[in-house]
């Protein structure tokens, strides 16, 4: 019954802004690391960033600076704010949540950044 549910995904063009959101079910979200990652195809999925239940933070270097991570324990919800995106950052962004062994991922949401 656990699902993590990743919406908001779009076109945009190079230097806007997008906020994703992932929506968790069937986990006690409080206790739960949860991170952003993205996938291009052929390519190995790669962290974007992560928040701890503590609320701390950690940034991949290729975002850091541009994307803010959040979230918000009464609703289940983490966010990743983007902005000035570049057309690197094209990717299926995965929303992610780990627990002791337990781990567990969303379907993955398309952003596509271009002009």
């Amino acid at each position: 019954q656990v699902q993590l549910v990743e919406s908001g995904g779009c076109l945009v063009q190079p230097g806007g802004s997008l906020r994703l959101p992932c929506s968790a079910s069937g986990i006690n979200f409080a206790t739960y690391t949860m991170g952003w990652y993205r996938q291009t195809p052929g390519k190995q999925r790669d962290l974007v960033a992560t928040i701890t239940s503590g609320g701390i933070t950690n940034y991949a270097d290729s975002v850091k600076g541009r994307f803010t991570i959040s979230r918000d324990n009464a609703k289940n919800t983490v966010y990743l704010q983007m902005n000035n995106l570049k057309p690197k950052d094209t990717a299926v962004y995965f929303c992610n949540g780990n627990y002791w062994t337990q781990v567990y991922w969303g379907q993955g949401t398309q952003v596509t950044v271009s002009s």
